[in-house]
């Protein structure tokens, strides 16, 4: 494992993303503990010592499970535990010095190593900016009193509004944490939300390295490409590399459902071995080749899924949905075929709840739409 210092303590280049952990009956709030303790052991005892959790992952069990439970095995001083404030919730603002003291029961711990005001967005920003919530005040205490150790954010927001929050908590935070990949470097411009925090001199930690995994797998012929550049490189594997060529990026988070990721990513962390100009050259043009077909940014983070009154599997459909726009409009995907009436787009009835909570943006309702437009022609 490759490590990095940061303000003295060394922090593994890789950290363990624990919002995708392995569940039972594909229940995303039954985490399998016997699996996820078996991936966690295996990650402490191959050098990852930075474990991320969040109040609402795996619908609010992550925290519980992994913390909780599996992380209490362990010597406290072994490991770096991160949690997040919940802000996309107003409740949750006006409530933090108990949501804070909620998490830190839930862990089962007397402090986080790291704490992050999270997913901060176009949504929420207003929120999180509010004076009169005292918000600012109530986790800077928390950091003052030693509950916090170092205090960042993770942003979705638009570059704006990622200004707006740095003016206001930019002298305060110590360093920042964007979705980030070669894919997302100019579709969701990572380039200037990394620019941004390099500006202010605040370490990069990078989420969706792999974007939900799409990264991992590509297409025949981007694969030709990639292995023409480095023959001996696999494909996810060039997500990190991209990564490691970024002097700003500090850490960089995975969520490993499978033992069999673990171990490819601990691999490829054993060592540095950025891409020079020709290799970039390569990545950049297979991503704008992809992003020619790509339509809706997804990286199935889940936020949106319980906010669905019809208990539509959003992700799902999204993927769906930008498998048809990489066919070329091409047959409906064989894993939709088995679904019922009620599962389908169709029966999205447009409230856009799930909008609200997208951290992407994307508009739900009117691509639902799209997509039963585009499956009705197919299924004829």
């Amino acid at each position: 494992m490759i490590y990095r210092d940061f303000k003295g303590i060394k922090l593994s280049r890789l950290g363990y993303g624990l919002m995708r952990m392995p569940v039972i009956d594909g229940d995303n709030k039954q985490i399998d503990k016997e699996k996820s303790a078996e991936l966690i052991d295996y990650a402490m005892k191959h050098g990852i010592n930075y474990y991320d959790t969040a109040y609402g992952y795996h619908g609010g069990t992550s925290e519980t499970v992994v913390a909780g439970e599996i992380l209490q095995k362990y010597p406290r001083d072994s490991f770096y535990l991160s949690s997040k404030f919940p802000g996309y919730d107003v409740e949750n603002i006006k409530n933090a010095k108990a949501v804070f003291q909620e998490q830190l029961d839930k862990c089962k711990v007397d402090y986080f190593d790291f704490y992050l005001f999270h997913t901060v967005s176009d949504s929420n920003i207003e929120d999180y900016l509010n004076p009169e919530y005292k918000l600012w005040e109530t986790i800077y205490a928390e950091k003052k009193s030693g509950r916090i150790k170092h205090l960042g954010f993770s942003s979705h927001a638009s570059l704006e509004n990622l200004k707006r929050f740095l003016e206001v908590y930019g002298e305060y935070v110590e360093f920042g944490q964007i979705q980030l990949n070669w894919l997302d470097w100019t579709y969701q411009k990572a380039k200037e939300q990394y620019e941004i925090l390099q500006a202010h001199n605040l370490p990069v930690w990078v989420m969706e390295p792999l974007r939900g995994g799409k990264l991992a797998t590509l297409d025949e012929g981007e694969v030709v490409q990639l292995q023409a550049a480095r023959p001996h490189e696999k494909t996810a594997a060039w997500a990190f590399r991209f990564l490691q060529t970024l002097p700003g990026v500090q850490l960089v988070l995975s969520g490993m459902t499978t033992m069999e990721a673990l171990q490819e990513n601990l691999e490829t962390f054993s060592e540095e071995k950025p891409l020079n100009e020709a290799e970039m050259k390569t990545l950049m043009a297979v991503a704008d080749d992809k992003l020619s077909k790509l339509v809706v940014p997804c990286t199935a983070c889940q936020y949106c899924v319980p906010e669905c009154p019809r208990k539509l599997n959003i992700p799902f459909l999204m993927e769906a949905y930008n498998m048809l726009a990489f066919s070329e409009g091409g047959s409906v995907p064989s894993f939709m075929k088995d679904l019922e009436d009620y599962q389908m787009p169709s029966a999205c009835i447009a409230c856009k709840r799930c909008e609200k909570q997208c951290p992407q943006g994307i508009k739900i309702a009117e691509t639902m739409a799209k997509l039963s437009a585009k499956i009705k022609p197919a299924q004829a």
